[in-house]
């Protein structure tokens, strides 16, 4: 594994810092992307610990099986981590997880190749797929997807201010030919788009939107949040590391919904047994150091959020 690769892991020490709190204890890397989190989370573990990483890349998925020859403690799964139960569930450790890490959104390596086509900054086909093996590509999205339902992804997922302006422009060009390339997508949405903000490509909402449409992105997320609950251990950790509110947000209701616990009619005498708090909030960390920036600029949005789960 290179040194390049380690650090696209954002927040790595301060993620596998608050995971690992039992050697011996078996984990789940839900991204493994190029595996810096899960090589820093087998250096914490002894020959008992165990580690099982998820990802839909199939890049990833080639550099998980090489640390899979190297490391008998690690096993790698090609499938959404929105499967976290049933995987769990073939080695019977429903239950028994010490630490679920999700590192979540879109990765460097994935960014930084034209011809996967997520960035609106280099010309590849319109693609976005983290599993290119199966799934609806953003160009069939583009083609496919009716008006309304654009305008409603790009405010839903991107928060784009002018998304019913954007969709028209979208639908007006495909008409007159298929929109196959991201510099074709993003020059439309330019063209369309009345106000650029400062610093920031005005097709960088609706390209994330498109993404997360296609990835099911925030569906995976909650589907899977639902899950840690169930294959934690009592005293085990869930870290999640965000890159947008979105994600963010879904992940802090979650833990806020199950530290609260039960809701009961205002005035109703009970005792804090009958609450059934599930998690605790352990902490927020929302400030990766200079040097970690200046190697990853990506970092500057990262928030992790960091729960145990108590009963």
């Amino acid at each position: 594994m290179s040194t390049e690769q380690e650090h696209d892991a954002v927040l790595l020490n301060e993620a596998v810092e608050a995971l690992v709190i039992d050697p011996n204890g078996i984990y789940i890397d839900c991204t493994f992307g190029r595996g810096g989190h899960s090589r820093a989370i087998l250096s914490r573990l002894s020959e008992e610990g165990r580690l099982i990483g998820f990802d839909k890349d199939l890049q990833a998925i080639a550099v998980g099986e090489e640390l899979q020859q190297e490391d008998d403690r690690f096993s790698i799964v090609h499938e959404s981590f929105s499967l976290l139960e049933q995987e769990v569930s073939k080695r019977s450790w429903v239950g028994e997880v010490t630490g679920v890490l999700m590192d979540l959104g879109v990765s460097s390596p994935q960014l930084d190749q034209a011809e996967r086509g997520f960035s609106f900054m280099q010309d590849g086909p319109l693609d976005m797929r983290m599993d290119t093996t199966r799934g609806q590509t953003a160009e069939q999205w583009i083609a496919t997807t009716d008006e309304d339902d654009m305008v409603w992804a790009f405010k839903a997922f991107g928060e784009e201010r002018y998304a019913k302006r954007i969709a028209r422009a979208i639908v007006e060009k495909r008409a007159k030919a298929p929109i196959t390339r991201t510099k074709q997508l993003a020059d439309i949405i330019s063209e369309a788009h009345p106000r650029w903000e400062k610093h920031k490509h005005p097709a960088t909402r609706c390209f994330q939107a498109i993404r997360i449409a296609v990835n099911r992105e925030l569906d995976d997320l909650k589907d899977t949040l639902e899950q840690v609950l169930n294959v934690l251990k009592v005293g085990g950790r869930l870290v999640a590391i965000s890159f947008h509110s979105l994600e963010d947000r879904i992940v802090k209701q979650f833990i806020q919904k199950q530290a609260q616990g039960q809701d009961f009619p205002a005035g109703l005498p009970i005792t804090e047994d009958m609450i059934n708090r599930r998690m605790k909030k352990v902490g927020k960390f929302t400030k990766a150091g200079d040097s970690e920036l200046e190697r990853n600029i990506r970092a500057r949005s990262a928030v992790m959020r960091v729960a145990e789960k108590l009963a």
